[in-house]
């Protein structure tokens, strides 16, 4: 990993993730996380702020990026929230099957790099009932803006970390088990190619 990955992307990430429109996704789902949860891809932490303490019995943050997780636990000290970080990936999730009741997804979906493997792991540890939360760019209806992500694609791997800008986030979803219980899209503000965005509730039946 070069300095450009440890030192100056985490820094970047921080700050795209925290734009408006970016915050308001966030605000539509995390809220909703209740009982024992994890967070796929914790990152700098930015959904800390939007947990309802009240209904979160205990939160895990999954993030293989040291740097992140430094920045994360930072704003949970500030934040006077307990997580316990897990320095993994999303393929490999250290927990027990059914051991989790909210699985909480934001702007993640689009980097792990496998990613059909991850979400296989996010449905074991859910309960029966339990709930996969997300907000996720992806892949575009309109055949000129997806033509244009496939275009951008790789390029735009290489300076974000990974990310991808064609994954259909509502079929890797249903492909992996989940049953949609509310789902909506809409192209927030920015770019089409990069701002078209799925978000809602998956249930593991």
């Amino acid at each position: 990993m070069g300095l450009y990955d440890r030192l100056v992307l985490p820094r970047l990430l921080d700050f795209a993730m925290r734009q408006k429109p970016i915050s308001m996704q966030r605000q539509k789902v995390v809220p909703q996380a209740r009982g024992r949860v994890l967070e796929i891809g914790i990152g700098s932490g930015l959904n800390l702020a939007f947990y309802d303490r009240g209904r979160v019995a205990k939160l895990w943050g999954l993030e293989p990026s040291e740097a992140l997780r430094r920045i994360a636990h930072e704003r949970a000290r500030a934040a006077g929230i307990e997580v316990e970080f897990l320095g993994l990936p999303g393929e490999q999730i250290p927990l027990e099957d059914a051991s989790v009741d909210t699985v909480v997804t934001t702007y993640t979906l689009c980097t792990i790099p496998g990613v059909e493997r991850a979400l296989g792991e996010m449905r074991r540890v859910l309960v029966p009932g339990g709930s996969l939360l997300f907000s996720e760019h992806g892949r575009a209806p309109d055949a000129g803006v997806a033509r244009w992500q496939d275009r951008l694609d790789r390029i735009w791997g290489q300076v974000a970390g990974g990310c991808h800008l064609n994954r259909a986030i509502a079929d890797l979803i249903g492909n992996a088990g989940f049953r949609m219980a509310e789902a909506d899209t809409m192209y927030v503000p920015g770019p089409r190619p990069f701002t078209y965005t799925y978000w809602g509730r998956a249930q593991r039946d």
